[in-house]
């Protein structure tokens, strides 16, 4: 009987404690039931020791074992001598489900009471609104005049992409090409495509959660290599080696470029020695640069022309560069895309294809706009993201000044470490007062990291000043 982990239960129980009627064992009684019902955990999943789920979810050990004889006593879970606690199913189908990462955007609340800090995710700039309001019906054109189904983009879209790249020095064509619905469908043809379940594929722990979620529901056998600090960054490629006189992975996926969730960059020879590792083994490789237009830089200078990719120097046919609009400019726009060999980007469309036809053509006109936008897009989101990153330092190492951290070199967010403390606790402590975080275990795929945790200051550092208070009470009764 397959067991679920305590932290990812913990991820899966998201908004129990604060809704709905009744005592608190009543609550994840219903909670747990809800899981089983929608299939969200499988049926005969075995449950974490009361004593364990407890410790995760920041209760009492009364509370788990009230909750868990609820739910005996309704029918749903079983006790199973000398294996604890099986959760019964509904009869849904057998699938894999995501931990929670969405709840920040399908579930908002909202209210004063609620300090939101579990999405890093940008408000937009200006420049989108101008770009929708200066289209024309000269814009459409031609476009009118088919069905409006461009399975692997606009063509001035792709050429477009193209083009930024080859303005980066890297030589590309239109053909290698395909514009996707943000970089999250990106990542998950890439999964469909590239990997068959079993398959080995290594990332870097920590990584992108939507990455994992990819990956793992496509049955990957997901390796990590590396760590989150500036050394265990540079002991990938050596662990990869060693992973490779084992076994071949079947690709290896990377953030090189402002790195999701930490906001490291990579240095000249870390990145050398991870294009000589995937040459040598002759590796498939999949970067992504989603986040790598938010490098903050020092100043001026900093902002003139776009990230070059790691994968640039390696074989075309071996490699896959995801990027996008999205992150840049806003959530809202939708305009992601792969950058990769024309029978790459064939397989890709193929499935896209399969999936919604194709990417709305009025988007992708606003994102041809934006393109040329590029460079003063870059000056003003950095700059902002540079004071909100000060700002945040500042707030933080005041309030908190035995939290520890690397300065991001981007991106929205600081990677803290909270010494002594179990951040799944505490992030189960906080949503209980109106404060919603994501723990560190959450980007890792063997749920490390269980001392770190992701404050966004993307928009500002009023939410976060608002939600400290709480998150050091909560980081003292969650440590040990």
């Amino acid at each position: 009987m397959a067991r679920i982990a305590s932290t990812r239960l913990s991820r899966l129980l998201t908004g129990w404690s604060s809704e709905g009627p009744g005592p608190l064992p009543r609550r994840l009684a219903d909670a747990l039931r809800e899981l089983a019902e929608r299939g969200d955990v499988a049926g005969g999943s075995v449950l974490p020791s009361q004593r364990e789920l407890a410790l995760v979810l920041g209760v009492s050990r009364s509370t788990v074992t009230a909750a868990y004889g609820l739910l005996e006593s309704e029918g749903w879970v079983e006790s199973v001598r000398g294996s604890g606690s099986r959760l019964r199913g509904s009869g849904a189908l057998d699938r894999y489900v995501a931990e929670g990462r969405l709840v920040s955007f399908n579930a908002r609340s909202g209210g004063s009471g609620t300090a939101d800090l579990s999405s890093g995710a940008l408000p937009g700039l200006g420049a989108v609104a101008e770009a929708v309001g200066a289209l024309t019906h000269g814009d459409l054109g031609d476009l009118l005049g088919d069905d409006g189904y461009h399975p692997y983009g606009i063509a001035a879209l792709r050429e477009g992409i193209a083009a930024y790249y080859r303005a980066a020095g890297v030589a590309t064509e239109a053909e290698q090409i395909l514009v996707t619905s943000g970089s999250q469908q990106a990542v998950w043809l890439v999964a469909q495509a590239l990997v068959e379940p079993g398959d080995t594929v290594v990332v870097e722990n920590p990584t992108y959660r939507g990455a994992l979620e990819a990956l793992r529901a496509r049955g990957a056998r997901v390796v990590p290599v590396g760590g989150d600090g500036a050394d265990g960054a540079g002991a990938g490629p050596a662990e990869l080696r060693r992973l490779c006189a084992h076994a071949r992975p079947r690709l290896v996926y990377l953030q090189p470029t402002v790195h999701n969730p930490t906001g490291r960059t990579l240095d000249g020879a870390a990145r050398r020695e991870w294009r000589r590792v995937l040459a040598d083994r002759e590796l498939f490789a999949v970067e992504d640069t989603a986040c790598a237009e938010l490098a903050l830089g020092d100043g001026e200078g900093d902002d003139a022309t776009a990230p070059v990719p790691l994968v640039a120097g390696l074989p075309m046919a071996s490699t896959v560069t995801v990027g996008t609009l999205s992150k840049l400019f806003w959530g809202g726009l939708r305009v992601g895309w792969v950058r990769s060999s024309p029978q790459v980007v064939a397989r890709l469309a193929k499935i896209k294809t399969s999936v919604d036809l194709s990417c709305s053509v009025v988007d992708q006109l606003v994102a041809v706009r934006l393109l040329d936008r590029l460079p003063e897009a870059r000056v003003r989101r950095r700059a902002g993201l540079r004071r909100q990153r000060d700002a945040a330092e500042a707030l933080v190492r005041g309030a908190a000044p035995h939290w520890e951290w690397t300065r991001p070199a981007g991106g929205p967010a600081l990677w803290v470490r909270i010494p002594g403390a179990d951040t799944e606790a505490l992030a189960q402590l906080a949503r209980r007062h109106g404060v919603s975080v994501v723990p560190g275990a959450a980007f890792s795929p063997v749920d490390g990291f269980r001392d770190r945790l992701r404050l966004p200051y993307a928009h500002g550092t009023e939410a976060l000043a608002a939600a400290l208070p709480t998150l050091l009470e909560c980081a003292d009764r969650a440590a040990g």
